[in-house]
């Protein structure tokens, strides 16, 4: 008898703090976050809104990532040495992200947009951000960079 054999790939959703540390400072990446990240197995996403807040990064100088000189380049990485695929704004996350309330000190709508992907996809959400605990209450799965 034979059987059908399916693989499960685990989905990941990178913050853009980790995304900046695994490319320019990967001893800042715990070993379990690194497991994940580098196992092919998994499907790894980038939101749109990481790639936003690094070119905002790069115009202002502060941060400086060689192989990143043009904008096309961010996504160039990300989709091809990375294998990450970008996460683009649908209306099912505005409509997530409208229904977030904000954590005590915790005002970045780029992160409650990043939030609101990872809950309405049902992706688990990687960060090094000490305030997305916070948002497991509204149904965020968050793996924390413990590092």
């Amino acid at each position: 008898m034979t059987g059908l054999f399916y693989i499960i790939k685990m989905r990941y959703l990178l913050d853009t703090n980790i995304l900046i540390r695994f490319i320019g400072t990967p001893a800042a990446i715990s070993k379990d976050v690194r497991n994940i990240i580098e196992d092919t197995d998994n499907l790894m996403y980038v939101s749109a809104i990481s790639i936003q807040e690094i070119y905002m990064l790069i115009r202002d100088n502060k941060l400086n990532v060689k192989q990143w000189q043009k904008p096309f380049d961010v996504f160039n990485y990300i989709e091809n040495e990375l294998f990450c695929t970008v996460k683009y704004v649908q209306k099912e996350h505005l409509i997530t992200f409208a229904g977030i309330v904000p954590t005590e000190g915790h005002g970045d709508p780029f992160d409650r947009m990043i939030i609101a992907q990872a809950i309405t996809e049902q992706i688990p959400l990687i960060s090094s951000d000490t305030k997305f605990h916070h948002y497991r209450k509204q149904k965020l799965d968050f793996i924390f960079n413990d590092k």
